[in-house]
């Protein structure tokens, strides 16, 4: 796929166009959105990404346009099980919810950042030495481990990094929020206010899950423009998504089984890329092993989109069977 540098620069200033309004949106009234405000920018986010896939169909091949939509549905999954952890830390901050928005969309904006530039550092390093894939592929099996024997992120779980205690114990913080604001002068004094330590730990929480998602969908396309462009779409609509499944989320309990599975497809997938594309002497004479086949797109979108389908369905089937139970149970 050659992609020329305008049509870089036109795909980066409309995208950041529409994350402009996003802000401006959020930054003109801070509310907790409506299921029905939710659920129409989530459609508009999903279908700009559907339309952006039918785009480079039509102008390269389907072949690109599936790797697109692997990469853009493995990466909004992942997206999917940040919100687990952001609804987890809000609960922790006492993030009033009137402002959660605006949190979640500097959140977003921090994470297209950094992805970027994991991004920019994954292609290069791909481009240079091809046994990077071993690494990637092994790093996401390891990932898809702890992900089946972790289950469900719940509050217990989340620890506060290095940097946030240094924050809390080296910075002057006020007691209490004062809107989006993140500093307020209290008795003479100038604090910062919680909202900055929210900031921290929503922006050290994106780094991690980067570690995780960057790998994964270079485990899908290689072409960093893909790779880019499948992320801001994931991203874009992650604000509304979280308001929208609310109390949902607690409902996926088989989500983080369905994304084991995923990422261990992903890392398998890569490792037999990298065996079939062999080149390190110490492994069958630095020559390509004829029985790592390659696994089509096609096959991995089928493979991924039915995993997340039979995690939510189950995820939804016992949680509606717990409930009745609970409300079968005699009071007293």
């Amino acid at each position: 796929m050659n992609v020329s540098a305008w049509v870089w620069a036109i795909s980066l200033v409309v995208l950041t166009a529409v994350l402009i309004l996003d802000l401006v949106v959020i930054g003109r009234r801070p509310h907790e959105p409506s299921l029905r405000e939710s659920g129409l920018w989530v459609a508009f986010y999903v279908g700009l990404a559907l339309i952006f896939g039918v785009g480079l169909a039509l102008t390269n091949d389907f072949t690109i346009a599936g790797e697109f939509y692997t990469g853009w549905l493995t990466e909004y999954s992942l997206s999917v099980d940040n919100l687990f952890v952001f609804v987890i830390i809000m609960a922790r901050f006492g993030v009033p919810r009137q402002y959660q928005q605006k949190v979640l969309m500097i959140g977003i904006v921090l994470a297209l950042v950094l992805r970027g530039g994991f991004i920019a550092a994954g292609a290069a390093l791909l481009a240079q030495f091809s046994w990077v894939f071993y690494i990637f592929g092994a790093f996401l099996i390891y990932t898809a481990i702890n992900f089946f024997r972790q289950g469900e992120p719940n509050e217990e779980d989340f620890k506060e990094n290095a940097l946030i205690r240094w924050s809390r114990r080296a910075l002057p913080v006020s007691r209490d929020f004062s809107g989006t604001r993140l500093t307020v002068q209290e008795n003479g004094r100038r604090l910062f206010t919680p909202m900055l330590i929210v900031l921290i730990a929503i922006g050290t929480t994106d780094l991690v899950f980067a570690l995780d998602s960057i790998p994964a969908i270079f485990g899908i396309t290689q072409e960093p423009y893909l790779v880019f462009t499948a992320n801001v779409f994931a991203l874009m609509g992650l604000r509304q998504l979280y308001f929208l499944l609310g109390g949902l989320l607690d409902r996926l309990v088989y989500l983080n089984i369905g994304l084991a599975v995923v990422l261990g497809f992903i890392g398998v997938k890569l490792v037999l890329e990298a065996l079939a594309g062999n080149n390190l002497g110490f492994l069958n004479g630095g020559e390509p092993i004829g029985w790592a086949p390659h696994i089509p797109i096609w096959l991995s979108l089928t493979i991924i989109l039915g995993t997340l389908a039979i995690a939510t369905v189950a995820s939804l089937i016992k949680s509606s069977r717990d409930r009745r139970a609970e409300e079968q149970v005699p009071v007293g």
